[in-house]
């Protein structure tokens, strides 16, 4: 394990620097996501446990269900307790009364992958993807790697959830989401600032979800707060069209496969007046040593000219958010950094 830890402190973040661990006193001992499924649970169900009988209400159809079926975004039909929080789902079976596909949070979390259930197929993502489905990343990424952003201008974690903040004033009391949420480091902040009436945390790594819960664990404010954990596809969002009204986006659009995919997704399931937040790296000589601008012609010759991570300039951004159908854009760039915002009209 100790190997382990020197391998991944050699490992160079998204912003192209390498990852910077303290020096620890005595022997560092990881403790990886994942490791201790029956302290979860027993989490839950005394969760469950102190929940009065008479407040579980059984909801069998589809009437104010926020999740959605993967496959034809039909809203789910939930057998279970009704609400967004961990409890609830955790005690909840969902089906999709289209395509008849069942969904079950059988892990901490609740997997509604167009995989989801499958035995025998298994798809791989992009290297940046699989990257942060990694038990070793999953525990790292709070616990340095998400520091070291601060050299490309990140002004760190307070600041930019006061940015956000602002950005979302007018959704205020609405449904968050909160995609590609990593271990949960704004999730938690979202979802303890009360202003929303649910948050959802969603993210494609399994084992980034696992951490995100072992961090819930260690605030017992955040158990039975109106909180859930999804997995899914950023380009397959399992909501409805028009269901959700603010979402999130940290340090994320740089590693998804396919942006353009994505933000069409975020436009589709935002609701009239809905407010799209993100962060990411623009693109510059440190992270991107040739310029977009050098690289264009070269694609009618060569094809796609691939790097490990989408950089955008910040007029690309902007672009991509009109083209899905956003309007208001605005952004707000330090450095290498840049927040940006749009609305669905």
């Amino acid at each position: 394990m100790e190997l382990a830890v020197r391998a991944a402190a050699a490992v160079s973040c998204s912003s192209g620097a390498s990852l910077q661990l303290p020096r620890a006193q005595a022997p560092l001992r990881l403790r990886l996501p994942g490791r201790r499924f029956p302290a979860r649970r027993t989490a839950i169900a005394a969760a469950i446990a102190v929940e009065p009988e008479s407040k579980v209400q059984q909801s069998n159809n589809s009437e104010g269900e926020v999740f959605a079926c993967p496959v034809c975004y039909e809203p789910l039909i939930r057998k279970g307790p009704s609400g967004i929080n961990l409890p609830a789902i955790y005690r909840s079976g969902f089906k999709c009364s289209k395509c008849n596909k069942s969904f079950t949070s059988k892990d901490i979390f609740l997997d509604l992958t167009v995989t989801s259930g499958t035995k025998e197929y298994s798809e791989l993502k992009p290297a940046r993807t699989e990257l942060f489905r990694s038990p070793l990343v999953s525990f790292l990424y709070e616990r340095g790697w998400r520091q070291n952003f601060n050299r490309s201008g990140f002004p760190g974690l307070d600041e930019e959830f006061q940015m956000a903040q602002d950005y979302f004033q007018s959704v205020a009391g609405g449904i968050l989401l909160d995609v590609s949420c990593g271990s949960g480091l704004f999730t938690r902040k979202f979802a303890k600032s009360g202003s929303y009436s649910g948050v959802i945390a969603l993210d494609f790594s399994e084992n980034m979800l696992r951490q995100c819960y072992e961090f819930i664990q260690q605030d017992d404010t955040l158990v039975n707060t109106n909180l859930a954990l999804v997995r899914a596809d950023i380009s397959r969002l399992p909501f409805a069209s028009c269901s959700i009204d603010a979402i999130h986006a940290g340090a994320a659009i740089h590693c998804w496969p396919s942006p353009s995919n994505a933000v069409a997704e975020i436009s589709r399931v935002l609701r009239p007046g809905g407010v799209f937040v993100a962060t990411t790296f623009l693109s510059s000589p440190r992270n991107n040593p040739f310029s977009v601008e050098a690289l264009r012609p070269l694609r009618q010759f060569v094809g796609p000219v691939n790097t490990s991570y989408n950089y955008f300039t910040e007029a690309e951004l902007e672009d991509l958010c009109k083209s899905c159908g956003l309007v208001n854009y605005s952004s707000n760039v330090q450095r290498s950094f840049i927040m940006f915002s749009g609305q669905k009209p």
